[in-house]
């Protein structure tokens, strides 16, 4: 058996200095500069508009790090910088990173308190611009599963979905957009139904969402639905209060109604995926949050008035859990 060493110590508390240096790269505009053609320091450090040697700090740390490319005196993107972060392809997740830059990194500073506290440490609401960048940064976020909750689940037999806490609208724009028989209802909370009146207002599909804004706890939700979407919700509340909230729903619907439960579920330890039992501290330091496995997902259907029908993995972490009200 080999002795321990200090190495995964030592990288893992390093981890706060590569997402760092990727942020701020991000915020500098690197990955869209480098776009166009390779640049060499002088030319990337003139047009970014900062000094050379700074320039060479935030450009060596992201060859390092694999989202550049240095060839002779000249830097590139990479492959995953320029499909990702360049701004120039349909997957973009600049906005990901820069939710987690100006709202999540702030918040992990004080993960300590809230593990004390067992509450949330985001002391104020947003204002509009960072309203904005969360909610822009979420729909990035969950662009690869919005897109797979699309093609794997089948709404050919469901006629109206209401998205609950659906943010911008980010899973209803592409269900809509491949089943043009439907119709779509958004609810959300006030602030942000006015994010998702303008990024929808121009969109193919928009004229067919119905935007209402309200609480998913104090407000009655839209009735006549036969699918429901509850994605990226049940991580803000606790055990009891999914409890509540999926009860709620379903006094609202119809037996033979479907509930889509979109969530970064665990295994029964809370320990895998490694991402998902790292998302838990996201959750927290947010809103008091927490992830859950897929064994209490399917106690809470049982509780509530539905029946389990299956789990459909989507992109990365996340999955569907599927429930039909009995």
């Amino acid at each position: 058996m080999n002795d321990p060493t200090p190495d995964l110590i030592f990288q893992t508390a390093a981890g706060f200095m590569m997402s760092k240096h990727l942020f701020a790269a991000n915020e500098l505009g690197v990955f869209e500069t480098l776009d166009d053609r390779p640049l060499t320091l002088e030319e990337l450090a003139r047009d970014l508009g900062i000094p050379p040697r700074t320039t060479r700090i935030t450009a060596d740390a992201m060859v390092a790090l694999g989202f550049l490319e240095k060839q002779d005196d000249r830097y590139r993107n990479t492959a995953v910088s320029a499909t990702f972060l360049s701004g120039k392809t349909p997957a973009d997740l600049r906005s990901f990173l820069r939710f987690w830059n100006n709202i999540s990194y702030p918040q992990w500073q004080r993960l300590e308190e809230a593990l004390r506290t067992n509450r949330g440490v985001r002391r104020d609401d947003f204002d509009p611009d960072q309203q904005r960048i969360f909610s822009e940064g979420v729909a990035a976020i969950t662009a690869g599963p919005a897109h797979a909750m699309a093609e794997k689940y089948d709404f050919a037999r469901h006629r109206k979905v209401l998205d609950l806490g659906g943010g911008v609208g980010e899973f209803l724009v592409p269900i809509l957009d491949r089943y043009p028989q439907l119709e779509g209802t958004l609810f959300e909370l006030p602030p942000v139904a006015e994010v998702a009146r303008d990024a929808l207002a121009t969109n193919p599909v928009g004229p067919r969402i119905t935007i209402v804004a309200g609480d998913l706890f104090e407000d009655l939700f839209p009735e006549d639905h036969d699918a429901l979407i509850l994605a990226n919700v049940v991580h803000y509340f606790d055990h009891e209060r999914n409890l509540e909230l999926l009860r709620r729903i379903r006094e609202r619907v119809s037996s033979g109604a479907r509930l889509l439960i979109v969530d970064f579920w665990t295994n029964p330890q809370h320990t895998e995926p490694l991402f998902a039992a790292m998302m838990a501290g996201e959750f927290l330091t947010n809103v008091g949050g927490d992830v859950f496995s897929e064994e209490e997902g399917k106690g809470w259907l049982r509780e509530t008035g539905w029946e389990y029908l299956q789990t459909i993995p989507l992109a990365g972490p996340t999955s569907l859990v599927v429930g039909e009200a009995i």
